[in-house]
């Protein structure tokens, strides 16, 4: 008489190894979000910077002293058109919304200023926890305030960032 040998895995053995499973994601998950969100915010940084040098190049060229919006920028062919096209919750850059406004002067006394909000402010998908601005100044400015400064002297009013 032959006996069968019954190979495989007991469901006990199975429900042990999803339970292992679920555990390690539930750890890895949220950093990985994190990271992502850093990976945002850092690029929110660099795009502020990039306008504030399209800026001083656009009121030394094309702006005859004065500084540009952000679609002259982008017409002007200043910013390229992923961060040119960022204007709206529908197409943000690396999930944030961006805003540039030309203020009043000229030459000396041109003033601009430029800001960036989180696309999405909550949830698991937050896209950022921070908001960033610069100005003519040249200074990076940041909170973790998420609407959006409404002129360049609210941006004036947040804190300095490690520039």
């Amino acid at each position: 008489m032959t006996t069968k040998r019954q190979e495989g895995f007991s469901l006990i053995e199975l429900l042990i190894v999803v339970a292992i499973i679920g555990i390690i994601a539930a750890i890895a998950i949220p950093n990985l979000l994190a990271s992502r969100r850093a990976a945002n915010e850092g690029s929110a940084q660099s795009s502020i910077r990039t306008i504030f040098s399209a800026e001083a190049t656009y009121q030394a060229t094309a702006g005859n002293g004065v500084f540009g919006a952000h679609s002259a920028l982008m017409s002007n062919f200043l910013i390229d058109s992923v961060l040119g096209q960022a204007t709206t919750s529908t197409s943000p850059k690396s999930g944030y919304i961006f805003l540039t406004a030309a203020g009043s002067g000229s030459g000396a006394t041109a003033t601009f200023y430029s800001h960036c909000v989180p696309a999405t402010t909550s949830g698991v998908s937050q896209t950022g926890t921070r908001r960033f601005g610069i100005t003519q100044v040249g200074v990076l400015r940041g909170d973790t305030t998420l609407s959006a400064p409404s002129d360049g002297a609210a941006v004036e009013a947040m804190p300095a960032l490690g520039n």
